[in-house]
C-alpha cells in the first residue's frame, strides 16, 4: 500500500515483514561486548531515556520514550559509538588480538601506537559521523581527514576541526563526496571509516553498525527498569546503517514478538522509501542535490547490507518534508508541563514530528490504524543529535522557519 498525503508533503509505504531468521551479527552477546568496550572510554556515560508521559496522554498513546543521544561523549550525537568501535576493531586486527580481550588503555598506549604505526583515518560526512571519527583519531593519537558535501554547516565543520582533523568541503552531494573520499584514500593509503559498503568492503561498515548497539542495549536496560516493552520503534534512515543495527538488535532481544519498525526519511533523500516502493527486493538509489535540513539523513544510496535487514523486518516506510522535522524540534523544545525539555537537531526530531501527524491529523487515521498505534502502544524514538547547527535551530525555534502553515 502506497499513500500520498500531499497536503503535508508526506508519503508512506506499508510492507509485510517477511523474515524467518534473526540477524546473527546483532546478538545480545555482541551488544554486551560492544558495551564493555565503550564503558572503558573516559567520557562514557549512558544517555538518558526520557518518558514524555504527558505528551503521550495528550495524544492518546500508552508511552512515548526518547533515547536522548544529544549528550553522548559531549559530541551532540551518537555517531562516535560506531566510529570508535570500528577503529578499535581495526587496530586490534592490526595487533593480532581479539577486541574482547583487549583494554582501551593499551590501545591508546605508546606501545600500541608504535606497533600499529601512524595511520590517517578518513570518512565522508555531513557532520556527526565525521566528528566522531575525528574525536576517535584524537583519542588514539592518529591523523584524520574528513570530507564534507557542499552546503555543510559552518558549525559542523568547526566542530570537526576542533579535534585536530583536516576538513575538505567539496562541491558535491553526499554520495559523490563518499566516492571522492574513497578515491583519495586509495591514492594516499588512508583508511576509510565509512558506514556504507564500497568496493566490496563490508567489515568496517559492519563494525560501525555494531558500535551503535551500545545505545540500544542501554535503552533496553532502561526500559526493563520501568517494566516497559516497546511495541513500535521509529528509526531515521540515511544510508540506513543506524536503522538496520537497531532492527537487528531489537529482533534479537524480542524474538518472539518484535516491535513494529517505522523508517523515516526526508523527501529529497528517500532511498529506502524508493527501495520499498519498487517492491522488487533490491536497494534503489535517488539522485540530485539531496537538499534537506535533515543533513544527517541526506544520503541517496543505501547500504545494501542494511537494506537486507530493513526489508525483512520493517512495517512502514515514510518520506516527509522538512517542516516535519522542524515541528518535531519545536515540540521537544517546548514540552507539556511535567515533561522534560529535549534539545534536538533536525535529524533527531523527525520521529516526533511524524508522530504528531499520525496521532493528530484526520488524514492520517488510516495509517494510525494500520500501525496499531493507540492507548496500549509504547513508542520508542531516538534523538540522534542535539543542536549541531545552532543558527538553523534558532531560526526554527525562535522564528518558525520551516512551518507547515500555508503548505
Amino acid at each position: 500500500m502506497v499513500m500520498n498525503m500531499s497536503a503535508f508533503s508526506f508519503k508512506y509505504v506499508l510492507r509485510t515483514p517477511r523474515a524467518n531468521h534473526i540477524p546473527e551479527h546483532f546478538s545480545e552477546n555482541t551488544a554486551q561486548n560492544v558495551l564493555r568496550f565503550h564503558r572503558q572510554l573516559p567520557d562514557y556515560q549512558p544517555t538518558r531515556l526520557v518518558r514524555l508521559q504527558h505528551l503521550a496522554r495528550a495524544w492518546g498513546i500508552g508511552d512515548i520514550l526518547v533515547k536522548d543521544e544529544s549528550t553522548r561523549f559531549g559530541l551532540l550525537a551518537f555517531k562516535a559509538l560506531g566510529g570508535s568501535y570500528a577503529v578499535a576493531r581495526l587496530f586490534c586486527q592490526k595487533l593480532g588480538v581479539d577486541i574482547d580481550d583487549m583494554d582501551y588503555g593499551y590501545l591508546v598506549s605508546d606501545d600500541a601506537k608504535q606497533r600499529i604505526g601512524q595511520i590517517t583515518l578518513t570518512t565522508a560526512t555531513d557532520g556527526n559521523h565525521g566528528r566522531g571519527v575525528a574525536w576517535t583519531a584524537e583519542r588514539f593519537g592518529q591523523d584524520a581527514v574528513i570530507f564534507m558535501p557542499k552546503g555543510s554547516a559552518r558549525s559542523r565543520i568547526e566542530n570537526i576541526r576542533f579535534h585536530g582533523a583536516g576538513v575538505e568541503v567539496t562541491d558535491l552531494n553526499y554520495d559523490d563526496t563518499v566516492r571522492l573520499c574513497q578515491q583519495t584514500a586509495g591514492e594516499k593509503g588512508w583508511t576509510v571509516i565509512q558506514d556504507t559498503v564500497g568496493k566490496g568492503d563490508t567489515e568496517i561498515p559492519l563494525w560501525i553498525m555494531q558500535g551503535y548497539m551500545t545505545m540500544f542495549a542501554e535503552a533496553v536496560t532502561q526500559m526493563k527498569k520501568e517494566n516497559i516493552r516497546p511495541t513500535h520503534v521509529f528509526l531515521q534512515a540515511g544510508v540506513c546503517s543506524f536503522a538496520a543495527a537497531a532492527i537487528g538488535y531489537f529482533v534479537n532481544v524480542y524474538q518472539e514478538n518484535p516491535p513494529r519498525f517505522i523508517i523515516m526519511e526526508p523527501n529529497a533523500a528517500a532511498c529506502m522509501f524508493a527501495s520499498a516502493e519498487a517492491g522488487d527486493g533490491l536497494p534503489h538509489s535517488v539522485s540530485g542535490d539531496l537538499e534537506t535540513i535533515m543533513a544527517g539523513l541526506a544520503c541517496g544510496e543505501p547500504n545494501p547490507m542494511a537494506w537486507n535487514i530493513l526489508q525483512d523486518f520493517s512495517r512502514c516506510y515514510i518520506r516527509c518534508g522538512d517542516f516535519v522535522a522542524a515541528n518535531g524540534m519545536r515540540i521537544l523544545a517546548n514540552p507539556l508541563a511535567g515533561d522534560d525539555v529535549l534539545k534536538s537537531g533536525e535529524s533527531g526530531a523527525v520521529g516526533i514530528g511524524v508522530l504528531d501527524l499520525i496521532a493528530n491529523s484526520p488524514d492520517m487515521q488510516e495509517l494510525k490504524q494500520e500501525l496499531k498505534i493507540g492507548s496500549k502502544s509504547n513508542l520508542l524514538f531516538f534523538n540522534t543529535e542535539g543542536a549541531t547547527d545552532p543558527e538553523n535551530s534558532r531560526e526554527i525555534l525562535w522564528h518558525g522557519k520551516y512551518s507547515y502553515r500555508g503548505i
